[in-house]
């Protein structure tokens, strides 16, 4: 019998969205999803229930967009149709949108893997929703603190989403973070993936931008033998001897080549596999991981995943490759510390001083509270930045850090309007420089349409 109440949800969601591109008011990646769910509002169970291989969700702080987009595009090399959150929207009326757009009026979806990236604080509701065939968790970060709070409160929601999985659900996750390991211990049997390359520790001590030091079972500062990135590395616990599960899916012998990407060898259940990835740092070889080991869960051979990922573009913004003005230029998001030291680290890999737009904006999905930028290293700018151009809503701000951050004077200009900004970084490039563009969310969303307007790149929606 067909659902009167179901199909007039997903008419209204779906023409919404057509009349939403139709007058060129933006990809249609969220309303389509709240209409539909003001209609029916166990939407999201009823369409993911139409996914023959079950739905996999990617949760944390960093990395979660890349990571999704990698395996929705493991699993089409492999053969499969998959539905994917490809634009970004990540809260339940996104992933609805993603679900309508291949839904018929009956409630039939035209996709096999659901693949969805989802907010940190908003997985347990997906979870629930969904119920899961396999959960990732990448890491936890201080981030949007205004929205999120502490990571605590975070690491709170991702174990009720974990006591509501099925049985059957595996769970896929961080080994190298601390708190997502005290997570999943609620999951025995989860699969762990984290660096298996002791030559890239940074030593025993960990950065500022750190966040989960301290061991969660009895409170002491963890002893680390190698710290990686953030509060990532290989810890134990003195007292309680809580360490670093045992990794099912390793990076063995990694090289960064700076914002060319990386190589490594993917180690996993004693086979091995040499890899090659355009993502540039060692938090893109997180990503790749996890995207590596959800693979894996699911039945994709390791040589497919390899494959897979050594052809793979990155997302719009993501270590995204365009040209402006003759020059070649890379948009990095960086919205936290943890993220924008290595983002910092990976273009100043290249060896030599840089022009860069820095781009801060305070909007909601930025999260309103800037001092986060004051636990962002850039003190490693000093000797190493031509020119940094700063703009967005909180350009102000970001050149006061830049200047106590001891970049000389005549290094650091403000340009509070976008397109000016760019230009201006473009005018200082000498031929064939790069230009380095680091915006939060909604300023890197502000860019990207001004250089899709001037015909540089695809609206994030059609990348």
């Amino acid at each position: 019998m067909v659902d009167l109440r179901l199909g007039a949800g997903i008419a209204a969601g779906r023409l919404s969205g057509a009349l939403i591109r139709a007058l060129g008011l933006g990809g249609a990646t969220t309303v389509p999803g709240r209409l539909a769910r003001a209609l029916v509002p166990d939407l999201l169970a009823r369409l993911g229930r139409g996914l023959a291989r079950g739905s996999v969700l990617v949760s944390g702080t960093n990395g979660k967009t890349t990571t999704a987009r990698l395996l929705a595009w493991i699993g089409r090399r492999a053969g499969w149709a998959c539905v994917h959150n490809r634009a970004g929207a990540n809260l339940p009326a996104g992933i609805a949108a993603a679900l309508l757009g291949q839904s018929a009026l009956d409630g039939r979806v035209r996709g096999e893997l659901g693949v969805f990236e989802v907010d940190e604080a908003a997985l347990p509701l997906v979870s629930r929703a969904l119920r899961p065939r396999v959960v990732v968790l990448g890491n936890l970060f201080r981030d949007q603190l205004d929205r999120y709070g502490e990571i605590d409160l975070v690491a709170d929601r991702w174990r009720a989403a974990l006591r509501d999985l099925p049985a059957e659900a595996a769970v896929i996750y961080n080994a190298d973070d601390p708190l997502v390991a005290d997570v999943a211990r609620l999951r025995p049997g989860g699969r762990t993936f984290g660096i298996a390359d002791p030559s890239l520790r940074r030593g025993e001590r960990l950065e500022h931008a750190a966040d989960g030091r301290y061991c969660y079972r009895c409170g002491i500062p963890y002893t680390y033998g190698a710290a990686y990135l953030g509060h990532l590395g290989e810890y134990h616990c003195a007292r309680c001897g809580t360490a670093r599960p045992p990794l099912d899916v390793g990076a063995a012998e990694v090289r960064l080549d700076g914002i060319a990407g990386s190589r490594f060898v993917l180690v996993a259940e004693g086979e091995r596999a040499a890899l090659t990835t355009v993502l540039p740092g060692l938090y893109n070889v997180y990503n790749v991981l996890a995207a590596a080991a959800a693979a894996l869960a699911l039945g994709i051979p390791l040589e497919a995943v390899a494959g897979a990922v050594r052809e793979f573009v990155p997302a719009f913004g993501r270590g995204e490759r365009m040209t402006i003005a003759g020059h070649p230029a890379y948009m990095l998001l960086a919205k936290n510390p943890a993220g924008f030291n290595e983002v910092l680290r990976s273009v100043l890999a290249e060896g030599r001083p840089i022009v860069a737009v820095i781009a801060i904006n305070d909007l909601v999905a930025d999260g309103r509270d800037v001092s986060w930028l004051w636990d962002v290293d850039f003190e490693m700018l000093a000797d190493r930045c031509r020119l940094a151009v700063v703009t967005g809503v909180r350009a102000q701000d970001m050149a006061v850090r830049l200047k106590y951050a001891g970049l000389p004077q005549g290094t650091i200009a403000v340009e509070p309007d976008e397109a000016r900004a760019l230009r201006r970084g473009v005018g200082a490039l000498q031929a064939g420089e790069p230009l380095y563009v680091l915006p939060t969310y909604t300023a890197m969303l502000r860019l990207r349409h001004i250089l899709a307007r001037d015909g540089v790149v695809h609206t994030s929606w059609e990348d």
